[in-house]
């Protein structure tokens, strides 16, 4: 607190729930507008807050949307890693780990991750280590399954920048995607691990034999 300050209460209904609101409000009008476009009083009108209410539960904009990034990332986390500890084959496991994520990208109200994908460049220095954290978090339990794919020879062709490819792939699904338009999320998860998995496996040999023209 600066020197000479006063702390500012917090009023009654400073809960929980009204922040939760206002992270889900602001995630919404920041997928829809951008960031930079969206101002306090777009998400104070959303949200029914008085103008400058808001500052009871966050101090900046930028608070908001660190906290929209690692909301989006902590509710991934908890689907993710649960599939991560599950035992059976990888290759049902990477495929639950792709329907997941196209689900926190697709799904009705599922705007945090596409706002820390199309707003990382708006969010401060400062707030980074902590969204880079999570993001490290998430990114591990798919390197654990893809290094289990590996191991049965189902991922070929292995470089360092396999995740990154992969990722640049699903997350541009969300540009393209519509939903109604004859495939949904399942059978697109499942489209995009045979196309992931599609050199994997061991290649049937020709058994010898006489040679037929």
């Amino acid at each position: 607190m600066l020197p000479g300050s006063k702390a500012v209460q917090a009023p009654r209904d400073a809960d929980p729930g009204r922040r939760g609101r206002i992270i889900r409000e602001s995630a919404r009008l920041f997928r829809e507008r951008g960031y930079e476009r969206t101002s306090v009083r777009d998400i104070a009108s959303a949200t029914g807050l008085q103008s400058g209410s808001w500052v009871y539960y966050f101090r900046t904009k930028q608070e908001i949307l660190a906290a929209v990034m690692e909301e989006g990332l902590q509710r991934s986390l908890v689907r993710i890693e649960a599939i991560g500890q599950q035992a059976g084959a990888p290759r049902a496991r990477f495929e639950a780990l792709v329907r997941t994520h196209l689900e926190t990208l697709l799904a009705p109200g599922q705007d945090f991750i596409p706002v820390l994908l199309y707003d990382w460049r708006s969010l401060e220095a400062a707030a980074r280590p902590r969204v880079v954290a999570l993001q490290r978090r998430y990114e591990a339990v798919w390197d654990t399954v893809i290094a289990e794919l590996r191991a049965a020879g189902e991922w070929t062709g292995a470089t360092r920048i396999d995740r990154l490819l992969m990722f640049g792939a699903l997350n541009w699904i969300a540009h393209w995607y519509r939903p109604g338009g004859g495939l949904d999320v399942r059978a697109l998860a499942a489209e995009a691990t045979r196309f992931f998995l599609r050199g994997g496996g061991r290649s049937l040999k020709r058994k010898p034999g006489r040679r037929t023209r």
